[in-house]
């Protein structure tokens, strides 16, 4: 079988004048109005922010880093989401099924070799927590998530998706450009787990209230659509100061699982 990737052993706030960086946006020149006013409205109904949508092959890139395939904005939004109004962990109805089930995960040969370091620390976070779903590292087809560098021009820093049918959304893009060649593993890491959490079915921590984490943008979509995000129980009401999947991070941060966001994976897959 032919070998695409490298071998485990080889391998949103804007950035702002390089001070602050959110893992899943950078400085967008995107024009709103050139994104269809029928397409705004779908994503607007599926529980999503409308500023800085960016326009990608197959789909939009909305809230930072969360691609939205052309045929789920087809669909009725009541079947995709459910929103509650308060700042915890969320969850979308769209999770990983077949429990217990290991995820094949690999790496292009489009990223460098730093990053296959911080992929495995990334899968190790998970694997740590015992939970029914877990992550294996390979090189061979096939694969379930594929980290891959996103194409020249990108304005986001990573990209992921929702699961569908029970199965992980499938690829990983990380812009190498502007987070460099070498960023510092744990950092790295933790945004390449952020990106894992989108694809088995997390959304934002701060959801409801993104400046908590970016310094600005408030609600990511609106109230009175009903649709949105789901809450994970035993998680808190209030921010969380440190929760792996909120929205932003600060340029080399580490955010490894805290209690909460363990509670939150615990609840979902363990």
């Amino acid at each position: 079988m032919k070998k695409l990737f490298s071998t485990p052993l080889t391998f949103a706030l804007l950035l702002l004048l390089g001070l602050f960086a959110c893992t899943q946006e950078e400085n967008t020149n995107n024009d709103r109005n050139a994104i269809p006013d029928d397409v705004l409205h779908q994503i607007e109904h599926l529980g999503f922010s409308t500023e800085n949508v960016i326009k990608e092959e197959g789909g939009y890139i909305v809230e930072g880093d969360i691609f939205l395939p052309e045929e789920m904005l087809r669909h009725n939004p009541l079947e995709e989401f459910l929103r509650f109004v308060a700042e915890e962990q969320y969850r979308t109805f769209n999770l990983v099924g077949g429990l217990p089930r290991t995820l094949r995960i690999a790496m292009t040969t489009n990223l460098p070799s730093s990053y296959s370091t911080a992929l495995n620390t990334a899968i190790s976070r998970f694997n740590n927590e015992n939970l029914r779903l877990k992550f294996q590292r390979v090189s061979q087809y096939p694969v379930n998530i594929l980290f891959d560098r996103a194409p020249n021009g990108a304005t986001y820093l990573a990209s992921a998706g929702f699961p569908s049918g029970g199965n992980p959304y499938g690829t990983v893009l990380m812009n190498v450009n502007a987070l460099g060649t070498s960023p510092g593993t744990s950092y790295l890491a933790t945004i390449m787990a952020h990106e894992m959490g989108h694809c088995i079915g997390f959304r934002h921590t701060d959801y409801m209230n993104r400046s908590y984490s970016c310094g600005s943008g408030g609600n990511e979509g609106q109230v009175t659509t009903g649709v949105g995000a789901v809450h994970i129980p035993g998680t808190p009401t209030g921010p969380d100061p440190n929760s792996w999947m909120l929205a932003c991070i600060g340029t080399g941060v580490n955010r490894p699982f805290n209690t909460n966001d363990k509670k939150a994976l615990s609840y979902l897959y363990k």
